[in-house]
């Protein structure tokens, strides 16, 4: 790589520059473009940039894409396309689906490396990021100090696995965001100090996830947290997962996260819960993942029908189940092998006013409460004498009012 400048990075949000800054500390000659359109004017020291994608390109021996997701890819490459010079490797550090990965391959043929990076700006920085490397032996290799640069490189088989991996591994990170929630919306409900429950998640598995992010938990959600891109400084574009909330930046958006486990569940063509978890998350898209750990509980006006549901079967009144249903609501399942369909009079007429006669030893459970605007699902564990039951229920809002629109069940076999 002997021309005038050897590096191109498309996309400087602030992975995108991360990288640069990295790669340009390390000796390297490096040009950047960005598709805000943000011009050259660099502190010294610091990497070339210019306004034209072309123009960064054309000397280019290795080009890196830093951009948000599979469309920017395309796009971009389409626009550079023919300045791209015989022989230029193509390095794709972005997050796209294993289809979006196998299809650029095909376009780029040889010239293509797909590196999706675990990781964010501190291990930029540092040269510690994971890159999940799928590339011709050859071209590997007169990438590899590039790629060696910015951290560990993991050679994997082919793109689509490698963009899948990359999936997978932020399908952990929603999964530990969505836990560290619960177990703090289950501490302020204990009466513990937000203070005291951090102390504790931090010695814990969560712990690396409660330290990285503590700047974001440490007190009560701000009234109004959202962001939006016209709320960014224009020095920080948005071709990758640079954002702001409250008075932190963002290492990773909600959106760029909420977009990571969208495509993963269509690879998978599996239901992925993380994804409605994350959709609600206070401060909106531009906000940092930590947000979607620090949401409100649910509700209690989406509780009350429930709650009134359960007094129902604690009491034996029929009255609370009135007050917990709509009155067009039906019971379903499966009852005897037969299945049944309950209008609500019906399925009331089973309750005679008085508790069952063990009452005392049975319990009841709300397992899970999902809000998606004006409706909400929920499930419930009963367990009355030996028999046990899973409760489904579909909740609406009307007249300012959640209410329950229709229950299905299922009777677990005895336990033996």
């Amino acid at each position: 790589m002997t021309s005038q400048h050897s590096i191109a990075v498309l996309g400087l949000g602030r992975m995108g520059e991360a990288v640069a800054t990295r790669l340009t500390g390390q000796g390297m000659h490096v040009v950047g473009w960005t598709r805000s359109g943000r011009a050259a004017g660099r502190t010294s020291g610091a990497f070339a940039t210019t306004g034209d994608p072309n123009e960064a390109v054309a000397k280019a021996g290795l080009v890196l894409l830093a951009l948000f997701d599979g469309p920017a890819c395309r796009q971009v490459l389409d626009t550079v396309q023919d300045s791209l010079r015989a022989g230029t490797v193509v390095v794709n550090l972005s997050t796209v689906g294993p289809a979006e990965a196998s299809e650029l391959a095909r376009r780029l043929g040889v010239a293509y490396i797909h590196a999706p990076v675990l990781g964010s700006v501190p291990a930029v920085t540092a040269g510690a990021l994971h890159l999940l490397t799928a590339a011709d032996p050859s071209t590997f290799d007169r990438a590899r100090p590039v790629l060696e640069a910015l951290g560990t490189v993991r050679r994997v088989d082919d793109p689509a696995s490698a963009a899948a991996l990359k999936l997978i591994a932020n399908s952990g990170l929603a999964g530990s965001v969505l836990a560290l929630r619960d177990s703090l919306q289950q501490a302020d409900a204990l009466g513990l100090s937000r203070t005291q429950a951090l102390d504790i998640l931090e010695l814990g598995h969560l712990g690396g996830l409660v330290t990285r992010k503590r700047s974001f938990l440490d007190s009560e959600p701000a009234t109004d947290t959202t962001v939006t891109t016209a709320d960014l400084p224009t020095e920080f574009p948005t071709d990758s997962t640079a954002d702001f909330t409250a008075d932190f930046m963002a290492d990773f958006t909600i959106e760029a996260l909420t977009k990571d486990m969208n495509l993963l569940a269509a690879a998978s063509d599996t239901p992925l819960r993380c994804v409605s978890g994350l959709a609600d998350a206070p401060g909106g898209p531009a906000a940092d993942i930590a947000m979607a750990a620090a949401a409100p509980p649910v509700a209690d006006a989406v509780l009350a029908p429930l709650r009134a549901y359960i007094r129902g079967h604690a009491t034996g009144d029929p009255g609370h189940f009135r007050v917990a249903f709509l009155p067009t609501a039906h019971i379903e399942g499966v009852r005897d092998g037969v299945f049944v369909s309950w209008p609500l009079d019906e399925y009331l007429a089973l309750f005679h006013g008085r508790p069952a006669p063990d009452e005392a030893i049975r319990s009841r459970r709300i397992d899970t409460v999902d809000v998606h605007g004006s409706v909400a699902t929920a499930t419930m564990t009963l367990r009355h004498g030996a028999d046990t039951f899973t409760d489904v229920f579909l909740l609406v809002r009307a007249d300012d009012r959640w209410r329950i629109a229709n229950k299905a069940y299922h009777r677990h076999p005895p336990r033996s």
